[in-house]
């Protein structure tokens, strides 16, 4: 991968450190290993492949070489751990930003963490963070995109998509890059200041592939059916069931997807 232009760049702080490996176990793992950095925050970690990628709830993540964006993020906030997951929506939306404006392709979100495009999978983002003593240490945000990638393996071509293969043209990976920095800097800020997703909720409903339809609530013992009525300030899905019970979802304890399908 090329460096990213600094003429791209428009932030302050994050990405003006870019590390970049031909091959590592994960980025995320990158990332924690320059947890104690001094000015670690902002600190990016960019890898052409991956051999250790994990996605959400410990499953592995297909990082093939040269055709995807393998990134994580190095944060040091102040706010409290409690909030800490909101920074999952920010991610996402900064990704559906940079998608948007390179390729022009439709990109929606599956809450909490997916971007789909096609209704199939093109983004997967992972944030996961250190606490001592009931403070915030460090705050990784990963994320995959299948940019350039031609080809899945049989068991989740029906699930997983490309930009390349939704926009049948090659997009710079870099560009990308440099548009979810570009972002995730400014809803960042904001969410620091105001603690709260206050600002963006109404654009991520916009952009949510399930407001308004039937999704499956999938917990350990059992699955509910209702209606995606879209997230609220916290981040939380808001779902009205089949017997007109209106249910807040927690990212991370259940499953929410598609009736018949992956969304």
């Amino acid at each position: 991968m090329k460096q990213i232009p600094q003429t791209e760049l428009k932030t302050r702080e994050i990405g003006k450190q870019i590390f970049y490996f031909d091959e590592i176990d994960s980025t995320n793992l990158e990332a924690k290993r320059h947890q104690e950095d001094e000015g670690g925050h902002g600190k990016v970690f960019v890898a052409e492949q991956q051999n250790a990628g994990r996605g959400r709830l410990g499953r592995s993540w297909v990082s093939p070489k040269e055709t995807g964006i393998w990134m994580s993020i190095l944060l040091k906030p102040d706010f409290s751990p409690e909030i800490a997951s909101q920074v999952t929506i920010l991610g996402a939306l900064a990704a559906a930003d940079a998608i948007r404006k390179v390729t022009k392709l439709d990109c929606q979100i599956k809450w909490p963490n997916d971007l789909v495009l096609n209704k199939k999978k093109v983004c997967g983002i992972l944030t996961e963070m250190g606490v001592c003593d009931g403070r915030i240490q460090y705050l990784v945000l990963g994320m995959g995109i299948n940019v350039n990638t031609e080809y899945f393996p049989d068991e989740i071509q029906d699930k997983a998509t490309s930009l390349r293969l939704e926009g049948e043209m090659v997009y710079s990976r870099e560009s990308i890059i440099a548009e979810i920095l570009n972002s995730l800097e400014l809803y960042y800020n904001d969410f620091c200041e105001n603690g709260s997703l206050k600002k963006v909720v109404n654009y991520y409903n916009s952009i949510l592939i399930s407001k308004g339809k039937k999704v499956k609530i999938v917990e350990k013992m059992k699955t509910d059916i209702g209606v995606a009525l879209g997230i609220d300030e916290l981040g939380r899905l808001k779902v009205r069931t089949e017997q007109g019970e209106e249910r807040t979802i927690v990212s991370g304890e259940v499953s929410v997807r598609g009736l018949y399908s992956y969304v």
